[in-house]
């Protein structure tokens, strides 16, 4: 298993950020590698850091500002080559369907509640470590 697995996190407000990076601790599952964080507070950046490589799972707030996470997951799922497994942050469970839309590959519900977040990501970093083996 890889020693440390890169969670790129992107929102405009600082809170939400500091949300997941406690809601997922050092290693979210026992069975799934350490999280270091990239942080992003805009698009750009969001781009700039996917460019470079290395990611291996995207968090994006869905109420981020000027473009918020379902938009940056659409964006980035079509132009991103081999695009990171993606984890939409959604202010409430009706919009799941946008996420669907934006073609997350998991959705959790603002505020961040540890649990369930910490599942969903150790899901997806389980799952990207079966596709790269």
């Amino acid at each position: 298993m890889q020693a440390t697995a890169t969670v790129l996190v992107y929102s405009d407000d600082a809170g939400t950020r500091e949300q997941v990076r406690l809601a997922s601790g050092r290693r979210p599952a026992p069975d799934v590698p350490a999280v270091e964080f990239v942080e992003c507070a805009t698009p750009a950046a969001v781009l700039r850091e996917l460019d470079n490589g290395g990611i291996d799972v995207c968090v994006l707030d869905g109420e981020a500002v000027p473009m918020g996470g379902m938009g940056m997951c659409r964006q980035i799922k079509d132009e991103i080559f081999r695009c990171p497994p993606v984890l939409v942050l959604i202010g409430r469970p009706q919009d799941a369907w946008l996420a669907t839309w934006s073609r997350a590959d998991a959705a959790v519900t603002l505020p961040v509640e540890p649990v369930e977040f910490a599942s969903a990501l150790a899901s997806l970093l389980r799952d990207r470590k079966a596709l790269s083996a």
